[in-house]
């Protein structure tokens, strides 16, 4: 939709408003032009009165309902294959919720992948100021996701539930609180670390990562082995790589002591490493395009050996490599800016002697090796 409205001329903060003006209308069960998107956008262009007061009337209709409206934008990366003009959509857009903050009753919501907001160009307009210290990073700590497991298995169901949350009460001393419907909120203490995460987590896995102290603790390995190059672990990853270990030591170890077998532990480092993967090609086709040439790669290795792959499979700069999406933003640099973004991403870290090393989140899943690290997975994402 953008790409054919900017390309006839139009405005994207006007965009932004018709898609506004839309939802105000439904809130308020008011019309406005709809039959297409130009009739929508010519609208809120012409009738700047008429959209002030829609925004009144919506306002008024929320706070008379108690209510909060809300409305998101997400996935911004599809409007556009060109970083200026993706600049100036979000900018456009920061712009209009910025607007919406004289109605309290009004909100809006936008998530924005790192790079789209590393560049501050997004926020040269007056006030935006206002709109920034709203800023939250979507960023989970170890003891979060750790938390984030036991409130999921206290609220598992029957028979599962009722054994966790005994494993619980026996650690932590009493029982998580019901709330409502069967509903169970674990102590505070437990979404923090400290002595009580760790032994639950003990209570799981057991106290190592092998058969000694030597190989590791599995509650910090965990999480360390997941970690991007930034030292971030995702929800998601995390907790695949719990299922996955859970499963994999019900199906090769039915007899250990404990839910979590540290051979399948590693394994399910290996899984999620996978759907990290997938992940990456979904928001960043070109990863997949730049990390294929890269299998069998062991690191840290010196950047020369990178690009050398890189020329020999993609050609002698990043833009002879074809995208159907936003490439990567440092791309008109060539190989140094595209390290630059896949650091950005977490994927590549640099090491104090200049070498690229990569975390094992990635590493495995896109296939490279390490001498004495995780094994990486068969397969890498499909195209």
């Amino acid at each position: 939709m953008f790409g054919d409205l900017l390309s006839k001329g139009g405005d994207a903060y006007q965009v932004w408003r018709a898609i506004v003006a839309r939802w105000l209308a439904a809130v308020v069960s008011d019309s406005v032009p709809c039959h297409s998107w130009e009739a929508t956008v010519d609208w809120v262009k012409g009738q700047p009165e008429t959209f002030g007061r829609l925004l009144e009337r919506a306002a008024a209709h929320c706070v008379a309902k108690a209510r909060i409206g809300l409305i998101v934008f997400d996935a911004l990366d599809r409007s556009s294959m060109n970083w200026q003009t993706m600049d100036s959509i979000v900018r456009d857009l920061l712009r209009v919720v910025l607007s919406l903050k004289s109605f309290p009753a009004l909100h809006g919501k936008v998530f924005l992948r790192e790079d789209q907001f590393i560049d501050l160009q997004i926020a040269d307009f007056p006030d935006a100021s206002k709109l920034l210290s709203t800023r939250v990073e979507l960023t989970w700590a170890p003891h979060d996701l750790h938390g984030l497991l036991w409130h999921g298995l206290c609220n598992g169901p029957d028979r599962s539930g009722r054994l966790l949350r005994g494993i619980y009460q026996g650690v932590v001393g009493s029982a998580p609180t019901c709330v409502a419907d069967e509903a169970w909120v674990i102590a505070d203490t437990v979404k923090r670390e400290g002595r009580f995460q760790r032994t639950l987590f003990e209570a799981l896995a057991g106290k190592w990562m092998g058969r000694d102290r030597r190989r590791g603790i599995p509650y910090s390995w965990t999480v360390g082995h997941l970690a991007d190059g930034r030292g971030r672990a995702s929800p998601r990853s995390f907790l695949a790589a719990i299922r996955a270990a859970a499963e994999d030591t019900q199906e090769r170890y039915p007899d250990h002591s404990v839910a979590l077998h540290y051979e399948s532990i590693k394994r399910g480092v290996q899984k999620a490493s996978d759907i990290r993967v997938w992940e990456l090609a979904e928001d960043y086709p070109w990863v997949n395009t730049l990390m294929s040439p890269l299998r069998g790669l062991t690191v840290p290795c010196a950047f020369e050996a990178i690009a050398d792959r890189w020329v020999e499979n993609l050609g002698e700069h990043p833009a002879d490599m074809s995208s159907a999406r936003l490439p990567p933003e440092h791309y008109e640099q060539g190989w140094t800016g595209i390290r630059a973004d896949l650091e950005t991403l977490g994927i590549f870290e640099s090491m104090k002697d200049g070498r690229v090393n990569m975390p094992d989140l990635h590493r495995v899943g896109f296939g490279l090796g390490r001498r004495g690290g995780v094994k990486p997975v068969t397969k890498v994402a499909r195209e």
